[in-house]
């Protein structure tokens, strides 16, 4: 089953569950919503890893919105974003462990012989690959950064 077919039997389902799943329900509207969108700007449909683009994409948003409401003491919609991103994770692939990923990025550096912060773009064109919707781009990022210092 396609991670589309999935979203579609879930918002079934959501529909179905009616005051329980309200939240889970527009959370899946909004991401198939998205997954459209993307559709009719690229004209064509989208691949099962492309979809995965679009729900990191969409957590990194809220992942984002939850660091300024954070700031603008909104414990309310922290909570809310909390919840989002509970339901969006469940269509993302198991997400790999700080020291998974320290592993890879080691591995990373090594293969593309990097020293210095100069040498991260060359590291991350190595990373990114192995570890592209399984692991937060910022922390990956901050790892890369302590490995070059």
């Amino acid at each position: 089953m396609s991670l589309k077919d999935k979203l579609t039997d879930d918002m079934k389902q959501a529909m179905k569950d009616k005051e329980a799943g309200k939240l889970r329900l527009s959370v899946i509207r909004m991401v198939r919503a998205t997954i459209k969108n993307v559709e009719i700007d690229k004209k064509k449909e989208l691949s099962e890893e492309e979809v995965l683009d679009v729900l990191a994409k969409e957590v990194k948003m809220r992942r984002d919105s939850m660091e300024e409401f954070t700031k603008g003491n909104r414990p309310d919609l922290v909570e809310n974003l909390e919840q989002e991103i509970a339901i969006l994770m469940q269509y993302l692939p198991q997400q790999l462990s700080e020291e998974e990923v320290r592993a890879f990025v080691a591995e990373a550096v090594t293969a593309a012989h990097a020293a210095t912060a100069k040498d991260m773009g060359k590291v991350m064109a190595v990373l990114m690959p192995k570890v592209k919707g399984r692991a937060d781009g910022k922390l990956v990022n901050n790892i890369v950064r302590e490995f070059l210092k």
